[in-house]
């Protein structure tokens, strides 16, 4: 078995491309694709997603695109512990901190990534040797009202802020579904923003982060 060499041409094709990996290990995954696997994922987080990205024909790539542009399809990681629970917090996309003028909730990059979703489960418990890390069954996910609303609140109270020149009072702990938290290498990178008084200011990178809370909750509405 090897990686496809092409996208995928539906979603029936992606789905079987999924099934087939399942169970499997990154170790067994990489061998087969012929790619090293880091010892730990500290200085490799995006290793596993690029892996599996490869085993389904992702063709995005790094470009603020969906992965799989042709299907209008996501794919996102979910690892899990040995009580399937969620272990972390999902990257959605940059926050642009120096909004163009008229971006609303159905033109942003955060609805265009999260229209259509699709989940890998995966090991996570730091316990397990990387290579040993299994890929769990995916599921196809697109929001339903109630879904999008509460992503759509979120998204436009933290825009509010960024372009009222408030990013820098914004926390964790602000939206319910959707937050904000920083998103470089390390401290020491910085990008312009808005400030207070309507000036540019250096701050860092920001991201948007899908809760652990949310999407436990759609792990458990796929395999009830």
């Amino acid at each position: 078995m090897q990686p496809p060499s092409s996208a995928p041409r539906d979603i029936n094709e992606l789905l079987a491309r999924c099934q087939k990996i399942a169970g499997l290990s990154l170790g067994e995954l990489a061998g087969l694709a012929n790619v090293a696997v880091p010892e730990n994922l500290q200085r490799h987080k995006g290793w596993q997603g690029q892996l599996l990205e490869l085993w389904l024909g992702a063709t995005a790539g790094s470009r603020p695109q969906q992965d799989f542009p042709e299907l209008g399809v996501e794919l996102k990681t979910l690892p899990v512990d040995s009580r399937w629970q969620v272990r972390e917090t999902t990257y959605v996309c940059y926050a642009p901190l120096m909004n163009p003028p008229g971006v609303t909730w159905p033109t942003s990059n955060v609805r265009n990534k999260l229209s259509r979703v699709l989940w890998l489960p995966l090991e996570g418990d730091r316990k397990i040797p990387v290579s040993q890390r299994r890929v769990g069954n995916g599921f196809l996910w697109t929001p339903c009202g109630q879904e999008e609303a509460l992503l759509q609140k979120d998204w436009e109270e933290l825009t509010e802020m960024i372009v009222l020149g408030q990013v820098e009072k914004i926390t964790a702990r602000h939206g319910n579904a959707l937050h904000l938290r920083p998103k470089a290498a390390n401290g020491s990178i910085l990008t312009d923003a808005l400030g207070p008084e309507g000036d540019r200011i250096k701050t860092r990178p920001r991201g948007f982060y899908l809760r652990k809370t949310f999407t436990q909750a759609l792990l458990i509405n796929a395999f009830s």
